[in-house]
């Protein structure tokens, strides 16, 4: 059984995810308006997997007596500036993501409600990967600048990794 104070900061995290579905989204939704293909499959891959992680928080407090609610959500930006705006805000984001589960994870010590500690690992686990790979793109594109022709051999690249994701292999 969950207690009020994590059946709240559970439900603040579900919030957190759907938020970050959102938040890719949108950024599918530029970068496919700006002709970046490649981009926008990646953006609308990972809105799916942000909900996906919404759900399975959902679902984790629903079977554990508590009560997952449906909030109403932050509206995100409908325009970037530049490709390396819009990554350095998907950086950003994810370490806030990170905090935000860094702190449900202290309050679960708090409370000793170590079923939970335990459930939330995966997410922990999950933010260190999010968080190098909004990094590791955001490098690729301070390295290419402004040359248009390196974001498009980028946006090309983004595609195969895509792909390759969606088929399961790796490189």
């Amino acid at each position: 059984m969950l207690s009020k104070v994590i059946e709240q900061s559970l439900n603040d995290q579900i919030r957190v995810e759907a938020e970050s579905s959102q938040v890719y989204l949108a950024m599918a939704c530029w970068a496919e308006v700006q002709g970046f293909e490649g981009v926008a499959q990646f953006m609308y891959a990972h809105s799916d997997e942000e909900r996906m992680h919404m759900l399975k928080l959902v679902k984790f407090v629903n079977e554990r007596g508590g009560h997952a609610r449906v909030s109403d959500l932050k509206e995100p930006p409908a325009k970037f500036g530049s490709f390396k705006d819009m990554f350095q805000t998907l950086f950003d984001h994810e370490v806030m993501v990170s905090k935000s589960i860094n702190d449900l994870v202290h309050i679960t010590l708090q409370e000793k409600d170590y079923a939970t500690h335990n459930f939330l690992q995966w997410y922990v686990s999950e933010q260190i990967e999010e968080e190098a790979l909004a990094r590791n793109i955001l490098d690729k594109i301070n390295l290419i600048g402004d040359d248009k022709g390196g974001l498009y051999l980028f946006d090309n690249d983004v595609k195969q990794i895509v792909a390759q994701s969606a088929s399961g292999t790796q490189e």
